[in-house]
């Protein structure tokens, strides 16, 4: 095969003299305990010598590369080979535990292997002739035999051997320090406390574990004789998080972040928890090898050089393990008798700066336990509450500690991908580098697939190696082509003398099938084997060949009980998706089978497994047809199945008059679209592109991110990039009302983005910008303006925050406004609230009339004395002549209310008087309380005479509007609900008179009352059972459309729970009485609940804070879990 240069190998020539040192190890090897000695002289002098030559200057990623030497030194070098951000394969140390290696003496071996002048002025004046010497073995190069793995000996014995199993003494091993560990503590070993000796050796002992991880690092799956140290092959893709200050599970907004240093230093996100999302293959894993490398070797810039303890376990090794300390000890120390799970727990409490990351959270085996573990603590801040953690993970967790920053990978844009190709495929060769992307170019099916890091670093690598690369028209067709290019492979490469034979048919996998089927088709998907059972389903024959095909991938993993064992998985989840659609073709296509889809994919969905989908129509035409007509019946499911019908017929040609069907409509990406169907919708505008097919309009609805300009792309929240625009004739990109985005910010778009976004979509007529969370530029100076694009004289329309209309004029770069009467809001925040004021004045000063003024759960009083609304900051609103419409927002849910505002009759008329132009004033939310009449006399005339129309809305879930009649100063009631309503009394009494109002007119109205909740508001039921009477002495009568009774906060004694279970009785439609947070008697006597209550199943509930909820058993009288 020819060389590139990712085939460089790091040099590991072991240091001359070898065969004397061994001999002088065997010497030593009975040496035992903590016997004092003098050092050889020839041991001395190659000491001094080396320390002549080395410098004690921290680690700088920019200035040179590393190789590794053995012995954990490093030398040196230039012209390192980067390979990707991609999900790796780290076989050597499989994520399992390896004892740390016995580190060689420091004076034996090479220069590079001394020790620095600084801890040789540290050392105590005694010198110590260590009892055994270890030296760590060869890497294999190229030509070794792909199934061997190296290892670290202590004299003669494997990895992970102990010292009295090999021979070897453990005095020197006991005594060793790291140079910057003796530094920092600035005392030779001998004075420190046991508690710091512990903590050097826990610290020595991660870096020796986490060395040999990422100095293992594997980015093609077939070639296992390019081996690399993670810094060496570093290509970093895109990362961005999410600028809410309190964690969402919604997709935005999201800003990009420098690197991947960045998660740890940006004071953007700096919090005690940080998620790290990013699909298969995106390097979730990569990043946290880089971060264990920087840590290890004290890079310069790094903020990991300033972290003192770095903590990785990967949760896939974690099934049954509930300490968190004990799973540190078993996989990060192993059989270190020094360092026991308690003093773990010491060390990280007393840390000054402790990380811990959790790599592979959608893998951890126990992530849906019902018994609590440490994982689940940490998640909830219960346990390491004030040290950060770091989550890895494809999806969130079912819990978020409010305090929790997201970061996500987003994957290789076009700068990351030239990169890559440039420093880990063809170096410098412009030509060849060309050719690489013009066959991406040419793939257009693949420009999706090659988001995913670990796919594109096998695109580049097998499109620079075959020069018989051909195009393809889907991706059945191009996986297929891999797949036999990892065969050819390892066909040639069996070839070489002294290689392993392998015979397997490439087309012969069924067995492979059926298991790869099985992982996914279940529930909770398969994603590890054991090597046993997987050799025992397929064979020892069939699974070398795999093995060495690069398709399995093999991990040695520690149990908990120290065992250790040798785990299988795939290299990609997408092996495991191609293998299982063979399965899921064999199914299918068998004759006289009756299958039912539904029950087939019943846990396959295809925002989770659409490569499954797509595979299997283009394997089989039938089995396709198939596949389609079920996706049909799938609701939304339209645009994906596109892309099977383009698997299935092998061409773009095949499927136009679809792609030209779907284009002639509104194009609509919303954001709370699945990614499946957002990277649907992308790739088929990708296509319709590059056929030259006119869009002729594209809604982005809530899911624009930015403009990328240095891409030359649209970038939606959910992370898609939208790369070939250019056929959209209008585009329209709406935004959310401000309370939602969660960033008083919004999303600016510069002036460099607007022009930027015109000029990449080629077709494009008009632009509009809907929705109040989007700050654009006031202006763009005529200079900017290309020429093309004056001419052009596309529309650009925008809705600003006071929701007036602009429209840009291409003549002077000035926007003009459309819209006489504008509408402006006032929310929350105060620096919002101050540029609102500011607007309104100016409105006001110009009598510009605004047409709805809201103010959004801000309102606190009328001031009378001054004439002007008290927001809830403190600040004052007096301009409010020019309003017509002024909407007073307040909170709405079920909850907690945040405050009580009464609003007086003297207030409400002071307000009404002091907006001259008023024509409307509405008040909605539970907060407010308005009075419940106002006297006819007390009314100036006036406002009669401007007939203002004054409505009061408590709830929408309660169904009733009020509305002020201005001639006898009562309210009138409107019910607005057009099924069952709920209705929530808390203890005020104002509140009891509005919703005893409420429920009376919804009961005479025949509306089925869903739920009433009585939020610390009941007393008692009267004698007669007929009615309830509420704190504040109002009563509810028997309401025969209450379906559901909810008593909240109250305790209840035996006497009062027979009551309401009496009064349950007469509302003939209630179905379930729920007493929540309350104190109930323990039992009752089963003959005291009425009859009527059995038979027409009632159910009883009582829900505790702490001890979940019950059911009461009416036959028994008693409580059941």
């Amino acid at each position: 095969m020819d060389q590139t240069p990712d085939s460089d190998q790091r040099n590991r020539d072991q240091p001359s003299g070898r065969a004397a040192d061994n001999r002088d190890d065997k010497n030593n090897s009975q040496g035992r305990g903590r016997r004092r000695y003098r050092i050889p002289a020839r041991f001395r002098r190659l000491r001094r010598e080396a320390d002549s030559s080395l410098s004690t200057e921290p680690t700088d990623r920019t200035d040179r590369t590393h190789q590794y030497q053995g012995a954990g030194n490093y030398q040196s070098t230039s012209g390192a080979t980067p390979v990707a951000d991609v999900g790796v394969d780290n076989r050597a140390s499989g994520g399992g535990f390896r004892a740390p290696p016995v580190r060689a003496h420091p004076d034996i071996g090479s220069p590079s292997g001394s020790w620095t002048a600084e801890l040789q002025s540290s050392l105590p004046q005694v010198e110590r002739q260590p009892a055994s010497v270890g030296r760590r073995r060869e890497l294999p190069h190229q030509g070794d035999d792909v199934g061997n793995s190296p290892t670290e000996v202590d004299g003669t014995g494997p990895v992970g051997a102990s010292s009295s199993e090999t021979g070897g003494g453990s005095s020197y091993q006991h005594e060793r320090l790291k140079t910057s560990e003796m530094t920092s503590l600035g005392k030779p070993l001998h004075r420190l406390t046991e508690k710091q000796k512990k903590k050097l050796y826990f610290i020595d002992a991660l870096k020796e574990r986490y060395r040999v991880d990422y100095d293992r690092v594997q980015p093609i799956p077939y070639i296992k004789d390019r081996l690399y140290c993670v810094d060496k092959v570093y290509v970093e893709g895109g990362f961005e998080f999410m600028t809410t200050d309190q964690v969402t599970r919604g997709s935005g907004p999201w800003e990009r972040l420098g690197s991947y240093t960045s998660v740890i230093s940006d004071q953007r996100i700096q919090s005690v928890r940080r998620i790290i999302e990013g699909e298969p293959g995106y390097g979730k894993t990569t990043v946290t090898l880089q971060l264990a490398y920087d840590w290890c070797n004290r890079v310069e810039g790094s903020p990991m050089r300033d972290v003192e303890v770095l903590i990785i376990l990967r949760m896939r090794q974690l099934s049954g393990i509930r300490s968190i300390h004990r799973a540190i000890e078993v996989y990060l120390l192993g059989s270190d008798p020094r360092v026991r799970e308690a003093d773990i727990a010491a060390i990280i409490r007393e840390s000054l700066s402790a990380v811990v990351i959790l790599d592979g959270y959608d893998e951890y085996p126990d992530q849906h336990s019902k018994r609590e573990t440490d994982i689940q603590r940490i998640l909830k801040l219960d346990l390491f509450a004030n040290t950060p953690v770091i989550l890895t993970t494809r999806y969130l967790p079912d819990y978020l500690a409010p305090v929790t920053k997201r970061v996500r990978l987003t994957g290789f844009d076009e700068i990351a991908r030239d990169e890559y190709i440039r420093k880990a495929v063809v170096g410098e060769d412009k030509i060849a580098l060309s050719n690489i992307k013009a066959k991406l170019k040419e793939n257009p099916v693949l420009e999706d697939l090659c988001q995913v890091p670990l796919v594109f670093v096998m695109f580049a690598h097998i499109a620079h190696e075959n020069q018989d690369f051909q195009n393809f028209k889907s991706v059945t067709e191009f996986f297929q082509y891999m797949i036999r290019c990892f065969h050819e492979h390892l066909k040639n490469k069996s070839k070489e003398l002294n290689t392993v034979r392998y015979s397997i048919d490439e087309n012969d996998h069924a067995a492979l099938d059926k298991l790869a089927f099985l992982a996914i088709s279940q529930e909770n998907q398969q994603i590890t084997w054991s090597r046993e059972g997987m050799c025992k389903q397929l064979g020892q024959d069939f699974y070398k060949t795999y093995l060495a095909l690069g398709i399995f991938v093999e991990e040695d993993v520690v149990s908990y009980d120290s065992s250790s064992k040798v785990e299988v998985r795939f290299y990609h989840k997408l092996f495991c998706e191609w293998y299982a659609a063979h399965h899921i073709v064999y199914i299918l296509s068998q004759p006289g089978q009756n299958v039912s889809l539904d029950e087939l994919f019943r846990h396959m969905k295809p925002e989770d497994l659409q490569y499954v989908y797509r595979f299997a129509c283009g394997l089989n035409q039938n089995v396709g047809g198939s596949i389609i007509q079920y996706l049909r019946e799938q609701q939304g499911s339209y645009r994906f199945r596109l892309l099977c019908l383009l698997e299935q017929s092998g061409n773009v040609e095949g499927i136009l008059d679809h792609v030209r069907n779907l284009c002639s409509q509104t194009v609509n990406i919303k954001e709370g679209d699945s990614r499946m169907l957002q990277r649907s919708t992308v790739q088929l505008l990708d296509i319709a592109a590059g056929q030259g097919i006119l869009v002729s309009s594209l809604h982005l609805d809530q899911c624009f991110s930015k403009y990328d300009v240095t891409n030359a792309c649209i970038v939606l929240k959910s992370g898609h990039r939208l790369t070939n625009p250019k056929t959209v004739e209008v585009l329209r990109v709406s935004g959310r009302i401000r309370e939602t985005v969660g960033d008083s910010k919004g999303i600016e778009v510069t002036r460099e983005e607007l022009l930027g976004l015109f000029q990449t979509c080629g077709a494009l007529k008009e632009i509009w910008f809907e929705g109040r969370d989007f700050l654009l530029p006031h202006s763009v100076p005529t200079e900017m303006i290309p020429p093309t694009l004056k001419t052009r004289n596309i529309m650009v329309s925008y809705e600003d925050r006071r929701g007036m209309i602009h429209q840009l004029n291409w003549d002077d770069g000035h926007w003009q406004t459309t819209t006489s009467e504008p509408a402006l809001r006032i929310p929350q925040e105060v620096l919002d609230q101050q540029w609102a004021l500011e607007e309104l004045a100016r409105l006001s000063n110009d009598g510009i009339p605004v047409c709805c003024l809201h103010l959004d759960q801000c309102f606190s009083k009328f001031d009378a004395t001054n004439a002007c609304i008290v927001l809830t900051s403190g600040l004052r609103v007096t301009n409010l002549k020019t309003v017509k419409v002024l909407h007073v927002g307040g909170f709405t849910g079920i909850g907690t209310i945040p405050s009580d505002i009464e609003v007086t009759r003297e207030e409400l008329l002071g307000l009404l008087q002091t907006c001259e132009t008023l024509e409307e004033i509405r008040f909605e939310g539970l907060e407010y309380f308005l009075p419940l009449s106002i006297q006819a006399e007390r009314m100036p005339p006036t406002l009669k005479t401007r007939n203002i129309k004054v409505s009061y809305e408590r709830n929408r879930r309660h169904g009733v509007v009020h509305q002020l009649n201005w001639d006898d100063g009562q309210w009138q009631h409107q019910i607005t609900a057009d099924g069952s309503v709920s209705v929530q009394i808390f203890q005020e009494e104002l509140d009891q008179q509005w919703g005893k109002k409420e429920l009376a007119v919804l009961s005479t109205a025949g509306v089925s009352i869903n739920r009433l909740y009585l939020t610390r508001s009941f007393s008692i039921i009267t004698d007669d059972t007929q009615s309830i009477i509420l704190t504040s002495g109002c009563t509810i009568p028997v309401l025969n459309t209450l379906r559901g009774l909810w008593i909240r906060e109250t305790d209840v004694d035996l006497d009062m729970f027979l009551r309401v279970l009496a009064y349950t009785k007469e509302c003939t439609k209630i179905t379930n009485l729920v007493f929540e947070y309350c104190k109930v008697p323990d039992e009752v006597d089963a003959r005291m609940i009425p009859h009527l209550l059995k038979q027409r199943g009632v159910k009883v509930y009582w829900v505790t804070k702490t001890r979940g909820g019950y059911l009461l058993d009416l036959e028994a009288g008693n409580w059941k879990k």
